[in-house]
């Protein structure tokens, strides 16, 4: 992957759980498999003989599509995964996330608010969480998902620390 363009140089990034696959595959799944059951609803009526309208081959078009991008988004999540990173500077936390739409945030200690860990049922289950950092401004808010637990508590003490010593500087 080609990152020059938003990697700053010399920076060690660290990769957030390869379990973190598992929990977007999950998403995936339930996420998918409610949108085919609904646009396969016409598809059904219409072999059923209950409906006329839409003609058959735009019942079978419309869920064939919905699959062919749900398998698409399926072979990239692997990928985005691997993607998402970040790195703790002297001044800031990067945070770095995308495959074609590539991303990378600087937020500053001295700017972050408050810092909190979420967690989900498929999350726990897997013994990961999702780190949130909260400043003024919603544009640089931030997330690290996938972490495990015990990275994300020490980054939460870490950063919350470093923004109290930013904001006691100010």
């Amino acid at each position: 992957m080609h990152t020059e363009a938003t990697d700053p140089p010399g920076i060690d990034w660290q990769r957030v759980s390869p379990k973190y696959v598992t929990v977007r595959l999950v998403e995936w799944a339930v996420a998918n498999l409610v949108t085919v059951l609904v646009l396969s609803a016409p598809l059904v009526m219409v072999l059923l003989g209950w409906w006329r309208w839409p003609p058959l081959w735009l019942a079978v078009t419309v869920p064939a599509i919905a699959l062919l991008l749900a398998l698409w988004r399926l072979v990239l999540i692997p990928r985005q995964v691997r993607a998402i990173g970040y790195a703790e500077r002297d001044d800031d936390l990067l945070v770095r996330s995308g495959i074609f739409f590539q991303r990378t945030m600087a937020v500053p200690y001295g700017r972050m608010q408050y810092v909190d860990i979420a967690v989900g049922p498929v999350e726990r289950a897997l013994g990961l969480c999702s780190v949130k950092l909260h400043t003024a401004s919603p544009g640089t808010n931030a997330r690290i998902p996938g972490l495990p637990a015990a990275e994300g508590a020490r980054l939460r003490e870490q950063l919350a620390a470093r923004g109290e010593a930013r904001l006691a500087g100010l």
